[in-house]
C-alpha cells in the first residue's frame, strides 16, 4: 500500500509542478503584456507632450468657441463653407523658421483658399464661424496673444479678413507715438489683438475669416535681438445673446 501511495504522491507532484510551470507562463506573459501596454502608453503621452512642446515654443494660432455656445445653439467652426460635424477648436499650421518680409510681397489670393495655406515666411488660416442651429444670436470674439519670447511683436503684423474687409493690425509703435504706418490699427493691449462682434447672427449664417501672421522687415523694430523669438496667438468665439 506504502508503494502505490508514494506513486500517487509523484504523479501529484508532476501535476502540480506542470501546472506551476503553466501559471510561471502564464505570468510572463501578462507581465510581458503589461509591460508593452506600459510602453505604449508612455510614447502617447511623450508625443502628446512634444506637440504640445513645440505648439508652445513655436507659436500657433488656435480657434475656438465655447463648447457650451456649441451645444446649446449650435455654433459650430469649419474650414470649409460646408460643415458635417460639430467642431469647436481648430488648428493652423505652424511656421518654424518665419524671416522677416514686407507685407505689399504677400499673395493677393490669401483670402480665397481655405484652410491652412501658408507660406515660407509667414502663416495663412481661413476658417468659417457658422450659425447651425436654430436661433439667431450675437456673437463676440476676440484675439489674444497667449505667449510671446523675445520681444517678437513688435514686429508682428496680423491681417485680419472678416467676410473680405481686411484689417492690418501691429503693436503701437515702440516711442508710443501711435500706430504704425502700414497698420490700419494697434492691439487693443498687450494680450489682446482686436475684438469684433456680430449681431443678429441668423440660423445657416456664415461668417468667413482670414488670419494672415508675418514679420514685418520694414518694422524699425524688426532688428537681430528678435531672432528666435516665438508668439502664441487665440481667437475666441462666444455668444452673448439669443433670441
Amino acid at each position: 500500500m506504502a508503494g502505490k501511495n508514494e506513486g500517487k504522491n509523484k504523479v501529484v507532484d508532476v501535476l502540480a509542478l506542470r501546472r506551476r510551470s503553466k501559471e510561471v507562463k502564464r505570468y510572463v506573459v501578462i507581465t510581458r503584456i503589461l509591460a508593452l501596454l506600459a510602453i505604449i502608453l508612455i510614447a502617447i503621452v511623450a508625443i502628446a507632450y512634444a506637440i504640445a512642446y513645440f505648439y508652445d515654443k513655436y507659436g500657433s494660432f488656435t480657434v475656438k468657441i465655447n463648447k457650451y455656445d456649441m451645444m446649446r445653439q449650435g455654433l459650430t467652426l469649419s474650414e470649409i463653407p460646408e460643415f458635417e460635424n460639430t467642431i469647436s477648436v481648430l488648428n493652423a499650421d505652424i511656421v518654424y523658421d518665419m524671416t522677416n518680409i514686407s507685407g505689399k510681397d504677400l499673395p493677393d489670393n490669401l483670402d480665397m483658399i481655405n484652410g491652412s495655406h501658408n507660406g515660407e515666411s509667414y502663416i495663412a488660416y481661413t476658417f468659417y464661424l457658422i450659425n447651425a442651429g436654430s436661433d439667431t444670436v450675437t456673437y463676440e470674439g476676440q484675439m489674444n496673444i497667449e505667449n510671446v519670447t523675445q520681444g517678437v511683436d513688435e514686429a508682428v503684423r496680423i491681417a485680419v479678413y472678416q467676410n473680405g474687409e481686411k484689417t492690418i493690425y501691429g503693436k503701437t509703435k515702440s516711442n508710443g507715438s501711435g500706430k504704425e504706418s502700414d497698420c490700419d490699427s494697434e492691439f487693443l493691449s498687450s494680450t489682446i489683438v482686436m475684438k469684433t462682434k456680430h449681431e443678429d447672427f441668423e440660423p445657416k449664417a456664415k461668417d468667413k475669416f482670414t488670419i494672415v501672421i508675418w514679420l514685418e522687415g520694414n518694422d524699425p523694430d524688426c532688428l537681430d535681438d528678435l531672432i528666435g523669438g516665438t508668439m502664441k496667438l487665440g481667437m475666441e468665439f462666444k455668444i452673448v445673446e439669443s433670441t
